[in-house]
């Protein structure tokens, strides 16, 4: 009796199937381990982009007053990104800590809304390596003057990419010129037309703290308070929460802001966890 000529056929479909549902397997389970290490992650680091001119040692100050009121220090990770997209580390997270602030600056660090487009793009290849290294599923972030900037364009052109998965708790800006040195709200630059325009590409469970110096009623300085204040047309009624705040006192002008005392508070209560000991609330002004 001859064999059916099928059966062949049948063994060699199983064959098949078989060598591309074993590789198909593994892949499934590498996936879900790392679905399952996001998930479990406690992990909730406080990324921070410096402004035009800075470089990563822009925060040390503002760091070491951080941690003269926590129990367990903030520990800090330095990433440099040059022009050609290579990322440079130094630094380490701490074995107990948490919440550790990560700050990514540029070799190419100047002003401009190109530049801005550059670097939101080298924010995001730093980006891309964290979540890789230390399986985050949450995180805050935190950007001064054009920093505050870069993190808007990241945010509405490729934060799309990680919101399955990685949720961006909250965003404060300081300083940050929403409009460029244009004092009047009328006269809008394009970046400013292009954020506003792209606003709906924002996390709507977001929440926004942006922060003004009051050097003068005008302006920290160098920014013009309409400016900072422009950020209102993109946030307002976009994300879950939009809080103006203006800071004065010492160092309320636009390079000492970092370091001012009402914006080391305001952090405090706002970006981080709860602190160890009970802080005065500072005066603000919601906008949901």
């Amino acid at each position: 009796m001859s064999k059916n000529p099928n059966y062949k056929w049948l063994v060699l479909v199983i064959i098949v199937l078989i060598m591309l549902a074993v590789p198909s397997f593994f892949w499934m389970k590498k996936d879900n381990k790392s679905r399952a290490e996001l998930s479990k992650s406690l992990l909730s680091p406080v990324i921070m982009v410096p402004g035009s001119s800075a470089t990563t040692e822009r925060f040390n100050d503002l760091i070491d007053e951080l941690n003269k009121t926590t129990l367990n220090r903030h520990s800090v990770i330095k990433i440099k990104v040059s022009r050609e997209a290579k990322l440079t580390y130094s630094g380490s997270i701490g074995k107990n800590d948490l919440e550790p602030f990560i700050i990514i600056g540029f070799d190419n660090n100047k002003d401009g809304y190109t530049n801005i487009k550059k670097q939101a793009k080298w924010l995001d290849v730093a980006f891309e390596s964290l979540i890789q290294n230390y399986k985050f599923n949450n995180f805050k972030a935190f950007g001064h003057s054009n920093g505050g900037l870069i993190w808007t364009y990241w945010l509405e052109h490729y934060y799309s990419e990680y919101s399955d998965n990685i949720k961006i708790k909250k965003l404060m800006t300081l300083g940050t010129p929403y409009n460029f040195t244009e004092s009047n709200i009328n006269n809008r630059t394009q970046m400013l037309a292009d954020f506003i325009k792209n606003r709906e590409k924002l996390p709507a469970f977001l929440k926004v703290y942006s922060l003004s110096g009051g050097k003068n009623y005008e302006s920290d300085g160098i920014v013009p308070e309409t400016s900072v204040a422009a950020g209102k047309f993109i946030f307002q009624n976009q994300v879950k929460n939009y809080t103006a705040i203006t800071v004065t006192g010492e160092k309320a002008d636009h390079s000492d802001l970092p370091q001012n005392k009402q914006v080391i508070q305001a952090i405090r209560q706002y970006l981080l966890k709860k602190p160890n000991k009970p802080l005065k609330p500072i005066k603000r002004k919601d906008n949901h």
